[in-house]
């Protein structure tokens, strides 16, 4: 079509009913690239409209990442949009805002010196994970060349954690001595530390609030474990605290737990921004203790642009506006605001744990104390419901409701359980309305869900 037609064309085309219009009359190419150009507005609905199939994620209590934010964090991301994150010398006062934050982490963490530290803002949590075991490594590898000794066969202690330290452990070729859960102890716990570490073990990984059960695990327990080992063997075992929801939450709630810098031997702290930090999705942190902690080897200077920038990060270019959007909420919020938000949180927690437990035959393995605000919970042992979480689960999400049931990591695949993550948009509420449909659920599966078998003690199930 010449191109004076074509334009004609297209000019005609937005005088058309949207849902009229050729554009979506016809089926636009999904899997090769467009021959023509298309009304933005026909094009803006049809995208839309596929949206739609997604999930509310409001809804989703599967998820820890944030689904709600203030309506003036919005616009900072719309004046924050064409600012790449990188280049600290075209957005100096972006860049500003980003160390503003490291500081105020390692403040928060109770560093030695939050004024002199070192840290950065990455993608998320589990960018951030991989700087810190990074960390760890170059730095037992340093200890070990000092030493004469070889550096061949590096190790890394954690409890049961989530997929990214699997990566980091396979990506830099580190032997991953996962603990795993067996009977009623599902987490970490000194004396199964204390089992794997040698000489070899580049760090120990605790995690404030495990992903499965949202608990926490005993960090000053595990540190005091191992300054023990220290004083009578020499062997120094340093730690990096998986902080990616828990680290913005118990410094606020419970600011006498200590699990942070106040123990020497945490040399470096993870957490997400866009958890229970309250930032839009896509930021996360991790800070070191002081500046020597971050080994030379791994900050490189780009001369980039105009200027010289240190660089630590995995990632290059990235959006600035989640940065922007972290410093509002520290600024907008303080301690006190971040304490009210999260304890709200728990409240609700506490409240939908003792409901659900209310209604019939569920044992909470978590009731929202001692953790992350959340719940998690198991048929009880020995009942038979005729009906499994899994069912349950589905039933749910026909409200839509993403309440996710799931069997747990090694060794206790047996056990199936279900969780619900208290974010800062679950409203008691918004709880309430997900309880009348729990109880409907129930309802509906007590008379017409399939008979299933269980076994005594976890009622994981399968049906006839």
């Amino acid at each position: 079509m010449p191109m004076l037609h074509r334009r004609q064309s297209v000019r005609d085309a937005m005088e058309d009913d949207v849902f009229a219009s050729r554009d979506l009359s016809e089926a636009i190419p999904k899997y090769r690239f467009p021959q023509d150009e298309h009304v933005a507005e026909h094009v803006f609905q049809l995208v839309h409209d596929e949206l739609m199939l997604d999930g509310n994620s409001r809804q989703n209590l599967a998820t820890f990442c944030q689904t709600w934010v203030e309506p003036e964090v919005n616009e900072l991301l719309r004046l924050s949009v064409d600012k790449n994150m990188i280049d600290k010398d075209e957005y100096p006062q972006t860049a500003e805002l980003e160390a503003r934050c490291v500081h105020m982490l390692a403040d928060l963490w109770n560093s030695p010196d939050a004024a002199d530290t070192m840290g950065t803002s990455t993608t998320g949590s589990s960018e951030a994970a991989m700087l810190g075991g990074m960390a760890l490594l170059w730095k037992w590898r340093a200890r070990r060349r000092a030493e004469g000794k070889s550096t061949d066969r590096p190790n890394l202690v954690t409890g049961p954690v989530q997929i990214c330290w699997h990566k980091f452990t396979r990506y830099w070729d580190v032997e991953h001595r996962e603990i795993p859960m067996e009977g009623d102890r599902l987490l970490m716990d000194p004396d199964e530390v204390l089992k794997r570490v040698d000489e070899n073990t580049i760090g120990v990984v605790p995690t404030l609030g495990v992903t499965f059960t949202c608990q926490y695990e005993p960090v000053a327990d595990v540190a005091a474990a191992l300054d023990q080992l220290q004083d009578e063997t020499g062997l120094d075992v340093p730690m990096h605290v998986d902080g990616a929801s828990g680290g913005f939450i118990a410094p606020f709630v419970e600011p006498d737990r200590v699990w942070d810098f106040r123990l020497p031997r945490v040399k470096s702290i993870n957490a997400s921004g866009h958890k229970f930090g309250l930032a839009p999705l896509g930021v996360g942190w991790v800070v070191w203790r002081d500046a020597d902690d971050l080994p030379d080897d791994l900050v490189f200077h780009v001369n980039y642009l105009g200027g010289d920038m240190a660089v630590f990060a995995l990632n290059f270019s990235r959006p600035g506006g989640q940065v922007v959007a972290q410093y509002y909420n520290f600024l907008r919020l303080g301690r006190e605001g971040y304490r009210k938000i999260h304890e709200a949180s728990y409240a609700t927690a506490r409240y939908l744990a003792d409901e659900i437990t209310a209604m019939g035959p569920f044992e909470m393995i978590y009731d929202g104390r001692g953790g992350i605000p959340g719940l998690a919970w198991k048929i009880t042992p020995g009942a038979d419901p005729g009906f499994n979480l899994f069912d349950l689960a589905d039933r749910l999400r026909t409200r839509g409701w993403q309440v996710p049931a799931y069997t747990l990591p090694p060794h206790r695949e047996d056990l199936a359980i279900q969780r619900i993550l208290v974010r800062h948009d679950v409203s008691r509420d918004m709880a309430s309305l997900l309880l009348d449909d729990f109880r409907r659920s129930l309802d509906v599966l007590g008379k017409h869900a399939p008979k299933a078998s269980f076994t005594a003690e976890e009622g994981t199930g399968f049906h006839h």
